[in-house]
């Protein structure tokens, strides 16, 4: 009888050193979650899990696309992207500059300012990757660089930026 009380006083007694491990190994940075971020290099992997011995998932291929963090793990973000896939990535492999993606299929408008009644300056197609330089408050519509076409797209358009969110 005393052997078994020791067994699951040991086995307690691991399960809390786990739990306390797990709570102090986990690193979260200042910034909020969840909150929009870009891929720093033209590819990076994304894995099942938050470390390289999870097996990669994706292979992204295009550099500055946005993605989501939702979680974090020491130096490991869950992500989600425009297409609603989550995966984890190395924090290295992101940066915070702010891009957005074109999601809506077929040639997008780019306005000169910030309504559908302004004129059109260049029609971009989806899957395209823009640097977000402005989202105002109560507008529906970001201003947006693509490559050198600068102009208004409409928020439901992109993925990489919040409805309500404001960016100067």
């Amino acid at each position: 009888m005393k052997r078994i009380l020791f067994v699951v006083l040991l086995c307690m007694i691991g399960v809390f050193v786990a739990v306390a491990k797990e709570k102090n190994s986990t690193v979260n940075s200042k910034d909020s979650l969840p909150r929009f971020v870009s891929l720093r290099d033209e590819t990076v992997n994304a894995r099942s899990g938050p470390g390289t011995k999870y097996p990669i998932e994706w292979v992204y291929k295009q550099k500055s696309a946005p993605v989501e963090v939702i979680a974090e793990y020491e130096s490991w973000r869950r992500i989600r992207d425009w297409q609603g896939s989550e995966s984890w990535v190395k924090s290295q492999l992101l940066t915070r500059k702010r891009f957005v993606k074109v999601i809506t299929p077929g040639e997008n408008n780019l306005y000169a300012k910030d309504n559908y009644k302004s004129k059109i300056i260049a029609r971009i197609e989806d899957g395209v990757v823009g640097e977000i330089k402005k989202c105002p408050a109560d507008n529906s519509f970001c201003l947006v660089a693509f490559g050198s076409y600068e102009g208004w797209i409409s928020r439901q358009n992109i993925y990489g930026v919040y409805d309500k969110e404001i960016i100067d």
